[in-house]
C-alpha cells in the first residue's frame, strides 16, 4: 500500500467521523419532518416512534470522501472502481430511504438487491476465487457470476436481518471492519484499507446515537449500505484479496458469523412455515430478550462473539489454513447448535 495514501485515507475516515456526529441531530429532525419513522408494532420491540434511515447520516459523508479519493489520488483502476462504487451506494440508499419511508414489499426488496448484486458484478466487485483449506485454490470461472450475486444477497440481509435491537447491527459492523481493515492493511491492499476504515468511522460515531437507549435507527437505508460496502470490501475484483485474503470467502464468513448464523437459522424457519419473505420475531436476538437479558447485554455479548471470530479470522493470515478452518468449522457449528437452543428456550418464555 503507498505510505503516501496512509495519511489522507486517515484524515478522510477523521472527516466521515466528525461530519456523522454533525449530520446526526439534523438527520433525526428531518426523519421526524418527513415522516421517515420507525412505528411500534406487533415484530418491534420499541415502545414510541423513532427516526429511522439513520445510516444517511454517515453513508453520505463516505460516499463524498470515496469520491475525493477516487477522484484525486487513486491510480486509474483503483479510482474507477471507487468511484463506480460510489455510484451504486447512491443507488441503494435512495432505495433505502424509499423503504424506511414506504415499507417496500419483501419480494421487491430481494429484486431490487439482486440487481445492485448484477451491478457490482459487472463494475468488477465480484468474488472470483474460493479457498481450499486442504489443497490449491478454487477458480469459479463461470460459476463467479451466481455466487457473486449470492454473496450480495447473503451479506446485505444478513445485517439487515440483525438490525433488531439499539447498537446491534452498527456495532457489529464497527467490529467487522476493523477486521477487515487490519487484514487489508497486512496485505498492503488500498481498496480494502480504505473502504473499511472510512465504514468504521462512520459507523462508530453513529454508534453514540444508536446504542441503548437509541435516538435513531440504521434503518433499511444503514443497514443495506452497510451490507453493500462490507459484501464490496470482500470481492474487490481485481484488488481482490491476496494471498491469505484469496481465503474467499473465509475471513469476511468468519467475521460475519453472528449475522450469517442468525440468517441462516431464520431462512429455515420460514422454509418451515412455507414463506421465506414472511418477517417474524424469532431471531436471536429476539430469543435472548425473552431469557430476560437487555438490549445492551445482548449487543455487548454480540460484540464479544463477534470480536473472538474476527481474531480468528485475522489469524488465517498467521497460521496453517487447515488448522484454523477446522477450529473455524467447530466453533460455526456449536455457535449454530447454541443460537437453535437460546431460540427455543426463548419462545419457551
Amino acid at each position: 500500500m503507498n505510505p503516501d495514501l496512509v495519511l489522507p485515507i486517515a484524515l478522510l475516515s477523521l472527516g466521515i467521523h466528525l461530519l456523522t456526529h454533525l449530520l446526526v441531530p439534523l438527520n433525526i429532525k428531518l426523519s421526524t419532518k418527513f415522516g421517515i419513522l420507525a412505528q411500534p408494532g406487533e415484530r418491534k420491540i420499541h415502545t414510541e416512534a423513532k427516526p429511522e434511515a439513520g445510516g444517511l447520516s454517515f453513508a453520505l459523508p463516505l460516499v463524498l470522501a470515496q469520491v475525493v479519493l477516487g477522484l484525486t489520488l487513486l491510480p486509474d483502476l483503483l479510482g474507477k472502481m471507487l468511484l463506480q462504487l460510489a455510484g451504486v451506494e447512491v443507488i441503494a440508499l435512495i432505495l433505502g430511504v424509499l423503504d424506511d419511508r414506504h415499507d417496500t414489499k419483501a419480494w421487491l426488496k430481494f429484486l431490487l438487491q439482486l440487481l445492485i448484486g448484477v451491478v457490482m458484478y459487472f463494475i468488477g466487485f465480484r468474488v472470483v476465487s474460493l479457498t481450499n483449506p486442504f489443497g490449491a485454490e478454487i477458480i469459479l470461472h463461470w460459476g463467479s457470476f451466481p455466487i457473486t450475486l449470492l454473496w450480495y444477497l447473503v451479506v446485505m440481509n444478513a445485517i439487515n436481518l440483525i438490525d433488531g435491537i439499539d447498537g446491534l447491527a452498527s456495532g457489529v459492523c464497527v467490529i467487522v471492519c476493523g477486521v477487515l481493515l487490519s487484514v487489508g492493511i497486512k496485505e498492503q491492499n488500498l481498496l480494502v484499507a480504505a473502504l473499511s476504515a472510512f465504514l468504521l468511522a462512520g459507523n462508530l460515531a453513529f454508534l453514540r446515537f444508536n446504542f441503548h437507549p437509541a435516538k435513531i435507527f440504521l434503518g433499511d437505508t444503514g443497514a443495506l449500505f452497510n451490507g453493500l460496502v462490507i459484501a464490496a470490501v470482500s470481492t474487490a475484483g481485481t484488488q481482490q484479496y491476496k494471498g491469505i485474503t484469496s481465503m474467499t470467502l473465509i475471513i469476511p464468513l468468519a467475521v460475519l458469523a453472528v449475522p450469517l448464523i442468525d440468517m441462516a437459522l431464520a431462512v429455515l424457519r420460514r422454509l418451515r412455515l412455507g414463506n421465506i419473505f414472511v418477517a417474524d420475531k424469532a431471531h436471536l436476538h429476539h430469543a435472548m430478550l425473552g431469557l430476560g437479558l437487555s438490549q445492551r447485554a445482548i449487543a455487548l455479548i454480540a460484540y464479544v462473539v463477534t470480536l473472538l471470530f474476527g481474531l480468528i479470522a485475522i489469524g488465517f493470515s498467521f497460521s496453517t489454513k487447515r488448522i484454523l478452518f477446522s477450529v473455524l468449522l467447530g466453533l460455526l457449528i456449536l455457535g449454530v447448535i447454541l443460537a437453535y437452543v437460546l431460540m427455543r428456550q426463548g419462545r419457551k418464555k
